[in-house]
């Protein structure tokens, strides 16, 4: 029969379903797709018809009379294949119950449909004690070769209580359980899951995630590759000023951890998560996007007393799911300037999907400082560099056209270096950013007014900034700056070159925006304008001298650490707020200044 019809027919089959469309030389002048409810009726109907049977309904009797049998045959069939699944595991870990776990060597997870329920269940085999969960709504996440854990937003009940999420740790023999297990799983939920189901931590993933709309393919790939090295953790960890603030952070806050669920936002090593275990936490969700998750894995398990604390989830903060809130939330999501690398926004995604009401972030509060600098140095080694593009006989060519491109290109680029803070020429000012209220659209276009009173007669080259974040911990306040003058950290601090400096008498008013523009490369566009009003007697009734700005792009720095740098050595290093300049403090830089303007 099956040969009959393919003579004719071109034939797509589906336990439930089937198309038929008619090949271009048969006679017959239909195609459609018939479901099997369907199908009987078409039957009844052709068999009532007239008794004048013609060939074509023959024919169409035939092919309703092969499809409804063939249809029904492979439903049967299918069903009967999937009643039998059952997996033998080595246990099964209950995380909201660990009462209720099971570990014996008859441990079984069974799939099986009840109806239109698609359901997975463990037992023990010999017992009738174990749990079911809804197929309908779950998640599997590989913690390791043979280690799972499964989440669901409900385990199946009789008793009508209110659905909570729940999650269990899964534990195969060998590995040859493990995939068959996971291929089983894909299977069953493919066609289970439903479309905008959600768990009370958040909505279930079921198209592109919201980080790969807003984020660049090539730069996602380039920025988990980066984090994914071990030299970059390591470059990381033996900034010592960073690392041992967070240690004392958490250390000193012990009250904030202890007993309580944690989740690392990007752990990478996992040394913040080590930092949280060894404080006493119930329990620590290592999240890690990049291939560093493996090594955190690796990391955790080789300290032994603080590993059966922690799960590394290797995942993105916006598709994966937990089993239940957490007390805290820790992170390091600082780039350059604070924002760099867009990863604030992660964080308060992770705020808004798991942290229980009144739970702790550490950090809790950033601010970027800003400030208006004098460099001369500085500006002469910037302006130097586009001179190449000066000469009009370069192996007989004349490269004068790309000049001023090349000028301009070179002060788009933000200087990233330590530098002196008696460069400042006015009191520095701060916008604050409170990670507990800040929404992820707020961080799309951070605008921020600027407004400076100069300390002295200079020329302003460009506008220096920095940040620092503090850990508001119940027991301690602790701040973590990278302010010039400070300890230097990884991050360093950063300036916006003005190609046309400002010149300012003291006393006079600097204004002007620091504007943040965020796009898809995971960083910020920058468009910074100082302008100098009038000062002196009238200046009330005056405006806008003069002005410069600037357009630069935070994802492409000009990293300038081979400098040599001047610090001072007798004065007490101030906090970040209270850094001031004075003029008594700028008259070795001036007369610097003074024998550049004579050789230039």
């Amino acid at each position: 029969m099956k040969k009959r019809l393919k003579k004719c027919f071109k034939i797509t089959e589906s336990p439930l379903f089937v198309s038929l469309s008619p090949h271009k030389n048969t006679s017959f002048g239909f195609g459609r797709s018939f479901s099997c409810s369907s199908l009987f009726s078409l039957l009844v109907g052709a068999r009532e018809s007239s008794p004048q049977k013609s060939k074509t309904l023959k024919a169409l009797f035939l092919i309703l009379q092969y499809i409804s049998t063939y249809c029904i045959y492979t439903y049967i069939h299918s069903l009967c294949i999937l009643e039998t699944m059952e997996f033998t595991l080595a246990s099964v870990t209950d995380l909201t119950s660990p009462d209720s776990s099971l570990s014996s060597s008859s441990v079984v997870a069974s799939f099986s449909c009840d109806g239109e329920v698609k359901e997975l269940r463990f037992q023990e085999s010999e017992s009738a004690h174990g749990f079911s969960f809804d197929l309908s709504s779950t998640q599997l996440f590989k913690l390791g070769p043979l280690q799972f854990v499964f989440v669901s937003d409900s385990s199946i009940s009789s008793a009508k209580e209110e659905s909570f999420s729940r999650g269990v740790v899964i534990k195969f023999r060998d590995d040859k359980e493990s995939k068959e297990f996971c291929d089983s799983f894909e299977e069953w939920t493919k066609d289970a899951v439903k479309q905008g189901s959600t768990l009370p931590n958040g909505t279930v993933s079921v198209n592109k995630s919201k980080f790969d709309d807003k984020i660049e393919a090539a730069s996602a790939k380039m920025y988990f590759h980066y984090y994914g090295q071990l030299l970059h953790q390591q470059n990381m960890l033996q900034d010592y000023v960073r690392t041992g603030t967070y240690h004392a952070a958490v250390m000193e806050n012990r009250s904030d951890f202890a007993g309580r669920v944690v989740v690392d936002v990007g752990a990478g090593s996992g040394i913040l998560s080590l930092f949280a275990a060894l404080a006493g936490a119930k329990h620590v969700y290592a999240v890690e996007a990049s291939e560093m998750a493996e090594y955190a894995r690796k990391l955790i398990a080789g300290n032994p007393l603080l590993a059966e604390r922690i799960t590394v989830i290797k995942g993105k903060i916006e598709d994966i799911e937990l089993p239940e809130k957490a007390d805290v939330l820790i992170s390091e999501p600082m780039g350059t300037l604070l924002v760099n690398e867009r990863m604030l926004e992660t964080y308060v995604i992770a705020r808004d999907r798991f942290l229980s009401p009144g739970g702790k972030m550490f950090p809790t509060v950033g601010r970027i400082h800003m400030a208006p600098f004098a460099d001369e140095f500085l500006f002469v080694e910037m302006a130097n560099k586009a001179l190449f593009w000066q000469q009009q006989n370069y192996y007989g060519v004349d490269l004068t056209p790309l000049y001023v491109s090349a000028h301009q290109g070179y002060f788009s680029q933000p200087v990233v270096d330590a530098f002196d803070p008696r460069l400042l020429v006015a009191p520095s000012m701060s916008h604050v950013i409170d990670f507990t209220k800040m929404t992820e659209e707020q961080f799309y276009e951070i605008d921020i007014p600027l407004k400076f009173t100069a300390s002295l007669c200079t020329r302003v080259h460009g506008l220096a900034c920095w940040f620092d974040v503090l850990f508001d911990g119940s027991t301690v306040q602790r701040w973590f700056t990278t302010a010039p003058g400070a300890p230097t950290t990884h991050w360093y601090q950063i300036r916006c070159v003005l190609s046309q400096p400002l010149h300012v008498m003291a006393g006079q008013e600097l204004t002007g925006r620091l504007h943040l523009v965020a796009h898809s490369a995971q960083s910020y566009t920058i468009n910074l304008t100082l302008s100098a009003k009038m000062w002196g007697p009238g200046a009330n009734q005056g405006g806008i001298l003069q002005t410069s700005s600037c357009k630069l792009d935070l994802k492409e720095p000009y990293y300038r650490m081979s400098q040599p740098q001047v610090y001072p050595t007798q004065e007490p290093q101030a906090q970040p707020e209270d850094i001031h300049t004075q003029g008594d403090d700028l008259d070795e830089v001036e007369l610097l200044q003074h024998n550049v303007n004579a050789q230039l």
